[in-house]
């Protein structure tokens, strides 16, 4: 049976929406007709994958997603039901009813509708990649195979809104600096196109040379007046033109590659890869997932694609016999601390209370170098619009000083 959204009019005229199970469009409409209401339209439910087939995304990702907040809710729902016993199609359709929100119960039914096919719910879940992203799914898979689900969703649901809180903190501290730039982008375009060319016309009929700096900041004056579209234009064909290009896997290996020995974002790209690879390790062990699967669970819900190649060897160092610390070592990109930490837990027999310690501390590093990051950002910020905005007041005031001069 596959689940249907609908929208139907109710005795007294009132719409409604909904989703229905059933084995076609017409049996939904009966079943809705036998409940009194009249059927206006039933589609399938949303599919999240099946669209990005039906043409180029151009690398944007396609379907309906789900906020943190409420994907961290429905996640704990389903930890409280499963634990409770109950089995997954049930937990799916009371969660769906649960929701007050049409797409996510819509989503919900579609997925139990997968189940109920015989798919294992992180399958069904990937019909749904922007709702479920690889790291959600990788981790729901190591929970069925562990047997384990209702404590890795519950640990899953932690990790949701932890990732949710550090988004917001990161997305608050940026106001700012955000706010400096489109400042600095207006104040700097309003000078090129509106004050000096009024500023030229004043110093064409003076017949003296115009000292260099005047000369260069006229033609790019020109050019801003000239071909500000073509400039946005540009803009967006590189910026569509990368992605696409990065959708090649060599080039975008390549290029994760380049960007870990860029001086600061390498340095952020390893801290959240390797605080990502560290939580979801934990919780895999934690959950009774062999040390093999978890590390190549774990590898594969890292964003850097190079990383990624790296910890896949580290993973068959480690199912041929080697230690994770020396497997992990040997793949370079991971902190000393984090290699001494895991050794330590290893020699001990608590490599599972140590990865957990190891995620926390990987955390605590992350949240302290972004926020270096953050501060250092505003001040860097304005002094780069004062000196843009210096130079451009030079090359106004160099000729009026050398007018007053020739007049003195």
């Amino acid at each position: 049976m596959a689940a249907f959204d609908y929208v139907a009019l109710d005795g007294k005229g009132k719409q409604t929406k909904g989703v229905l199970e059933g084995d076609s469009q017409r049996q939904v409409r009966q079943q809705l007709r036998d409940r009194g209401l009249v059927p206006l339209s039933v589609e399938p439910a949303a599919k999240g994958r099946s669209s990005k087939n039906n043409g180029p995304n151009f690398g944007f990702a396609i379907g309906p997603s789900i906020n943190a907040r409420d994907l961290a809710l429905l996640t704990r729902q389903m930890a409280t039901l499963v634990q409770a016993g109950l089995p997954i199609g049930e937990v799916l359709t009371a969660v769906a009813q649960q929701s007050e929100k049409a797409r996510i119960r819509s989503m919900m039914m579609a997925v139990r509708s997968k189940v109920l096919e015989g798919y294992a719910l992180a399958d069904s879940l990937a019909e749904f990649p922007r709702a479920f992203p690889a790291l959600y799914r990788a981790t729901v898979s190591a929970g069925e195979h562990s047997g384990h689900l209702d404590l890795v969703l519950n640990r899953l649901a932690d990790y949701t809104e932890y990732s949710k809180e550090t988004k917001q903190k990161i997305q608050g501290a940026m106001v700012y600096p955000a706010f400096l730039v489109l400042f600095s982008i207006a104040i700097v375009s309003l000078l090129m196109i509106k004050v000096v060319p009024n500023v030229v016309e004043v110093f064409s009929g003076t017949g003296q040379a115009l000292p260099g700096i005047t000369v260069a900041l006229i033609a790019t004056s020109d050019f801003f007046v000239k071909w500000w579209w073509l400039m946005l234009l540009s803009a967006f064909a590189i910026v569509m033109l990368a992605r696409m290009l990065l959708q090649r896997p060599a080039i975008e290996l390549r290029w994760h590659r380049y960007i870990l020995g860029m001086p600061i974002f390498g340095k952020l790209s390893r801290n959240i890869n390797t605080s990502r690879f560290a939580s979801t390790l934990s919780i895999l062990t934690s959950s009774g997932v062999p040390l093999v699967d978890a590390m190549r669970i774990a590898g594969e819900v890292m964003s850097n694609r190079w990383l990624q190649t790296r910890v896949r060897e580290a993973t068959q160092k480690v199912s041929e016999g080697a230690s994770l610390k020396n497997a992990l070592q040997n793949a370079g990109y991971f902190p000393p601390m984090m290699l001494h930490m895991i050794a330590s837990g290893e020699s001990s027999g608590e490599l599972d209370t140590m990865l957990s310690r190891v995620a926390t501390s990987q955390e605590q590093d992350l949240q302290a170098f972004i926020g270096i990051v953050v501060s250092i950002l505003p001040p860097i910020l304005l002094v780069v619009m004062a000196g843009l905005v210096l130079v451009i007041v030079l090359a106004i005031l160099l000729p009026i000083i050398q007018m007053n001069n020739l007049i003195a």
